[in-house]
């Protein structure tokens, strides 16, 4: 056996913090004592339908549902009516005794539960509007009336209608393989949703009387059935948003003919509803990369917006493999589109918003569609679908396939603040990008409201931090989350909570699983394990219906990185951050102990008779050790080293050693419940920095504290933790030695 120098430390300086914490929260089960335990507590079992991996399973199946439609809007009264026939297939194991149909409209009928399930206060100031709006006005019935619900053959079938969900109760159960069409007609009173809420409705512009129409949730629209959960026939409250099986859609639209229009799918009759110049526009639009082409004008919707025409116009949209469809339609609409070329095909990027969104809309929105599609397809799939449009109404940020409502316009001068535009960039990235995630990633948004909107704010992020102008994102960074993470914990929910049980609904479902990804891809997994496995995840899933399971299965299996303690502590637990310096120790090596060592080693012969040379750190400072006691390890000055040295290294090896002169243990601690990795970062005397990563399991087998040991050239005169705020620590004052004092805000 070969021996060993002996190295023996003597602590020199002890810097302590102390401090008063939050207490973190108490926690049961496995997750008390091992952070590192795997989730098969927490995990639904793997079996045909969804693997182990995170991949749709040999026996995956999902429902589709076509549908072909006619509505026609009474401008006049703010109506719609129509009449659908929709094709059911059960492509399950399954046989079905009864169909669900989502009727969302009902959310808010007279009779909706909605209000009654809401806490209320009374203000003791009003505006006038909104008092009487709130006391004084009789409201119309929102919800649906249902006229009919029918067969193929016209006869009457028997429906039970339980506020927003509807039974179709089927004479014959449905077995496996087999359709099932049938028609209902219907009709609704549309909200003016800047006075009553709401997510789609009109906007009416007082000056010249028009009204905007955002239109959706406006069909009777089919429930998923799926392997998880059998129906998903939870209540529509409000918060928890849509949950729809894939299909087809045929959807003829009237409306007065000065209208202009938008929708979800391709435009079949364009050259019955667009001026032969507005085509001809259309088509130049559609070989122009790099500027937006103005299709309708603003002197013609200027013109379209006085004439209140009584005669009509059908617009004629299909739609292949979406989930929902959404209308945007007003005689006040410009329109201007351009084509974008990602890595496989071509798509449109369009923009409709009426004059007062000028010049910021005509400037900004299309082009920053584009942008979007650009960037989201380059981190998951080229975006399948043929457009993708962005529709101006104000007080509004809502998605559906190729078409979305987006806030944002300047002031009655046409001046934009930086806020109004920069608010106005970021929801339109938001809202387009939605389409990636939940329309063609096709999350339980009902169920799990950050499946949509975290991955896709995470998405937006990086979005906007490509665009290259510095751009202020609002979430996304770690310490964006600090004051939601370190808020008092009777107000915090774990993110995997449901939708309707969520106090701080923008902070939990949008900014901490934005933030936990981040954290993810910069800090523990890195750029290129983290991007590779998320866009494993998102092409696994496209046109499909994923789980959180899987989102979580699927980003361990296509990287290799065990991040079960990272998902159950930012996901299932409303654990904290907080990673600080409890002290330091500081060593010299002492020439003259160290033969004094020596020779007791010797004599009493400890340490097993070990006989080798050694080295003796003992305490001090500069100022308290004599120059005799105070050397380093400088190969020239090694005395009792020297005989190991000479021994062990070739000439060319001994240039090669380091000379440490420095010597620190530093004592690490984590207040904090949740895990992270350590990221210290030393500063010298000279202001050299140098920063250290220690993965997070460093705290596998000490929970609380972690030790490490620096061997230096140069003195350390500070020690910092997470010095970039990469881990969203929620106390930085015990993040470094010395301590320093930090600023409050006042300050």
């Amino acid at each position: 056996m070969k021996k060993l120098s002996l190295l023996l430390f003597f602590p020199a300086l002890l810097f302590a913090q102390e401090k008063t914490a939050p207490v973190a929260p108490k926690q049961t089960g496995k997750y008390d004592t091992n952070k590192f335990s795997q989730m098969y507590d927490l995990l639904a079992t793997p079996n045909m339908f969804r693997t182990a991996s995170g991949a749709p399973g040999p026996a995956y199946y999902q429902q589709q549902a076509d549908y072909k439609i006619n509505i026609e809007l009474d401008d006049k009264n703010s109506r719609l009516s129509g009449s659908e026939t929709v094709t059911y297939y059960n492509n399950s194991p399954d046989t079905l005794e009864y169909l669900w149909v989502q009727l969302d409209q009902n959310q808010a009928a007279k009779n909706s539960q909605t209000p009654l399930a809401e806490s209320q206060r009374m203000e003791q100031v009003f505006p006038a509007g909104n008092f009487a709006n709130k006391f004084l006005k009789q409201e119309l019935d929102r919800g649906f009336n249902i006229e009919f619900v029918k067969d193929a053959k016209g006869n009457s079938l028997s429906y039970t209608i339980n506020q927003t969900m509807m039974r179709i109760n089927l004479a014959t159960p449905m077995k496996p393989g087999e359709k099932f069409s049938f028609a209902i007609k219907w009709s609704y009173n549309i909200n003016n949703y800047r006075a009553e809420g709401g997510r789609s409705g009109y906007e009416l512009f007082e000056k010249d009387g028009n009204k905007l129409y955002v239109i959706a949730q406006f069909y009777p629209r089919m429930a998923v059935y799926n392997d998880v959960e059998g129906w998903q026939n939870m209540q529509f409250w409000g918060t928890g948003e849509f949950t729809l099986p894939f299909g087809n859609f045929d959807v003829n639209i009237t409306v007065p003919a000065d209208h202009v229009m938008e929708a979800t799918g391709e435009l079949m009759n364009r050259s019955e509803v667009f001026t032969p110049e507005q085509v001809k526009r259309y088509e130049l639009a559609m070989k122009s990369y790099d500027n937006p082409v103005v299709i309708v004008t603003q002197a013609e919707a200027e013109a379209n917006e006085k004439g209140f025409s009584d005669k009509k116009k059908t617009w004629k949209f299909s739609a292949k493999n979406v989930r929902d469809f959404g209308i945007a339609t007003s005689r006040k609409f410009i329109y201007d589109a351009m084509a974008v070329k990602l890595s496989e095909k071509t798509v449109m990027a369009i923009s409709v918003y009426p004059k007062e969104s000028n010049p910021l809309w005509g400037e900004t929105s299309t082009r920053t569609v584009a942008h979007t599609l650009r960037s989201y397809s380059a981190h998951t799939f080229d975006y399948p679908y043929p457009k993708a449009v962005s529709v101006s109404a104000e007080d509004q940020g809502m998605e559906y396939p190729m078409i979305c409502w987006n806030y944002g316009r300047p002031d009655e001068k046409g001046v934009t603040s930086e806020r109004i535009k920069n608010g106005m960039i970021g929801v339109v990235v938001h809202e387009v990008g939605h389409n990636f995630f939940p329309m063609i990633v096709n999350s339980d948004e009902r169920q799990w409201s950050w499946m949509d909107e975290g991955l896709n704010t995470f998405m937006q992020y990086m979005a906007e931090q490509e665009m290259g102008t510095n751009f202020p994102s609002s979430r996304g960074p770690a310490s964006k989350i600090v004051p939601y993470m370190s808020g008092d914990q009777k107000f915090l929910e774990p993110i995997m909570s449901n939708s309707e049980t969520i106090v701080q609904f923008g902070a939990n479902a949008y900014g901490k699983p934005a933030t936990g990804l981040n954290i993810l891809r910069e800090t523990i997994m890195g750029r290129e394990l983290f991007d590779h496995a998320f866009k494993v995840y998102a092409n696994r899933w496209k046109f499909k219906h994923p789980t959180p399971e899987d989102f979580f299965r699927t980003m361990e299996d296509a990287s290799a990185v065990d991040l079960d303690w990272f998902f159950r502590g930012w996901f299932y637990s409303t654990d904290f951050v907080d990673i600080g310096v409890k002290e330091v120790k500081q060593y010299y090596v002492s020439e003259a102990a160290t033969k004094e060592l020596k020779d007791a080693v010797v004599r009493r012969g400890r340490f097993g008779q070990e006989k080798g040379p050694f080295v003796y750190l003992v305490p001090g400072t500069s100022e308290e050790l004599s120059s005799k006691d105070k050397k380093a390890l400088a190969i020239s000055d090694m005395n009792l080293l020297s005989e190991y040295v000479n021994k062990n290294f070739t000439a060319d090896e001994k240039t090669k050693l380091k000379s440490p002169k420095y010597f620190y243990e530093v004592e690490f601690n984590k207040p904090g419940g949740m895990i992270m990795p350590l990221i210290v970062e030393l500063t010298y005397d000279d202001d050299s920095k140098e920063t250290f990563k220690y993965p997070a399991q460093i705290w596998r087998k000490n929970n609380d504290t972690a030790k490490k040991v620096y061997a230096t050239e140069k003195a350390i005169k500070k020690i910092q933790v997470d010095p970039k705020l990469e881990t969203a620590d929620i106390d930085v004052t015990n993040n470094t030695w010395p301590k320093e004092e930090v600023k409050s805000k006042f300050d």
